[in-house]
């Protein structure tokens, strides 16, 4: 297990940050019978980020600790541990996958590859599923709104980050390898 710097820490601390803002307050949210069904935002921005730029379990735990802290800060409904480990996997997955290139110079369609892997996974799959079993939201409902919201998302994550990587991380001091 990587052991984290105070540095690292800092980066993960303002990157779970950056995620309840992002996600939770300057969002929009689409309800379906007085249940959210789809959140239009750019809140897993920082998750995916942290997952390529320092490592995977940072990811995580900016995925994980960022859906908790957003839960307790500002929800309206029932804690469930479910999204948190979807949240989680969001910022694994696509770290993951490329750390197995062995290489830190990713091109945008090995970024737009791997972010639509893991979008796939947690967004278009777990989700949907998910609020399907606990709310009875049929997937009718929400799938439909997912791939869309994917179909934007994924392009425009992977370009943001690929300029981020290219221009900040060289300077954050970070290794991406």
């Amino acid at each position: 297990m990587k052991k984290y710097s105070v540095k690292d820490i800092v980066y993960i601390s303002l990157l779970i940050a950056l995620n309840i803002i992002l996600g939770r307050v300057a969002s929009i949210r689409v309800p379906y019978i007085g249940i959210e069904s789809v959140r239009i935002g750019f809140g897993g921005l920082p998750i995916i980020f942290a997952g390529i730029a320092i490592d995977p379990l940072a990811g995580g735990i900016v995925g994980g600790v960022g859906d908790l802290l957003g839960y307790f800060i500002g929800s309206t409904g029932q804690y469930m541990p479910h999204f948190t480990m979807t949240a989680a996997l969001t910022g694994i997955i696509p770290g993951f996958l490329l750390r197995s290139i062995k290489k830190s110079d990713y091109s945008l369609w090995q970024l737009i590859i791997a972010i639509a892997i893991g979008q796939t996974i947690t967004s278009i799959i777990m989700v949907p599923y998910f609020l399907n079993i606990l709310f009875n939201v049929p997937l009718v409902a929400s799938l439909p709104g997912n791939l869309i919201n994917q179909a934007i998302h994924i392009p425009l994550y992977a370009y943001m980050i690929h300029v981020i990587v290219k221009r900040l991380v060289p300077y954050m001091g970070l290794s991406n390898d």
